[in-house]
């Protein structure tokens, strides 16, 4: 079992846990992934490392079916009956000159760590973050702390700019010699943000969030097309070229299950 050390809601319906975990703890690398599972009959979800220290390894996860509603409903004492890791290859981290990372929704989580790293490397931190509103903002003291400057954009104009994060990205690239693109984020971002750094010959590297079951490449559902070859985004990533990422077949793939999703959602906001 595995204790939930604390627990925080940082945004509308985003919570933080701690989980003792010192086996992982001690092993975890940005980029990095585990899969946990809250009870014996419960599914098993995937769900990228934020955080870690010598014993406890941070997540966060948005509410948005059955086992993040359930899992939101844990506190401080409890335990999960799994938690496996670290699970995926670790980011390509180096010096590569002028960094943009750009985090959209939950990915604001899994590029802190990430930046972090990049700028002890000697790189030029700028992170770009979206969110449908301020109230969906989370850790900006932190990537402020680990970069040199970071640009706020949200739908609805409440915090930072109004509009997209490939509209700052795009300004950025007008008056920065950019080295590298991190993207992270919902598929349909991370496809324009690719779309976007393709038309600028800038390399740009995303994380796939594709359907998972195992973790460990054995189920095969976290199939991906990368450059017309089959992938799997557990062990062959999670971390791709995002120029290379067949990003009509990822979004198809991850809609398979919408219908049975959509219903399960209901269900969990209707207590049932």
């Amino acid at each position: 079992m595995f204790k939930i050390i604390e627990k925080t809601e940082l945004a509308d319906n985003t919570f933080l846990m701690k989980i003792f975990a010192p086996h992982i703890a001690k092993k975890a690398q940005p980029g990095q992934f585990i899969i946990l599972r809250i009870g014996e009959k419960d599914e098993r979800i995937p769900l990228t490392i934020a955080d870690h220290d010598n014993e406890t390894v941070t997540i966060i996860f948005l509410i948005s079916g059955y086992t993040t509603n359930k899992l939101s409903k844990l506190n401080q004492g409890d335990s999960l009956l799994d938690f496996v890791g670290p699970l995926g290859n670790p980011a390509p981290m180096e010096n590569f000159g002028t960094v943009v990372l750009v985090g959209g929704g939950l990915g604001i989580a899994p590029i802190t760590p990430q930046a972090k790293k990049l700028k002890e490397l000697g790189n030029k931190v700028i992170c770009i973050v979206g969110a449908r509103s301020k109230n969906n903002l989370f850790w900006i003291d932190k990537l402020q702390a680990v970069s040199d400057e970071v640009i706020i954009c949200t739908d609805d104009g409440t915090e930072g700019r109004k509009g997209f994060v490939t509209d700052a990205l795009k300004e950025l690239s007008e008056k920065e010699n950019i080295n590298r693109v991190i993207a992270i984020g919902p598929p349909i971002m991370m496809k324009f943000v690719s779309l976007t750094t393709k038309q600028k010959n800038i390399k740009t590297q995303v994380s796939i969030n594709s359907i998972m079951v195992d973790g460990i490449g054995m189920c095969g559902g976290c199939r991906v097309i990368i450059n017309n070859k089959v992938k799997f985004s557990c062990v062959d990533g999670p971390d791709f070229d995002g120029h290379q990422v067949d990003w009509d077949d990822l979004l198809n793939r991850n809609c398979e299950y919408i219908n049975e999703e959509e219903h399960v959602h209901k269900r969990c906001y209707n207590n049932e």
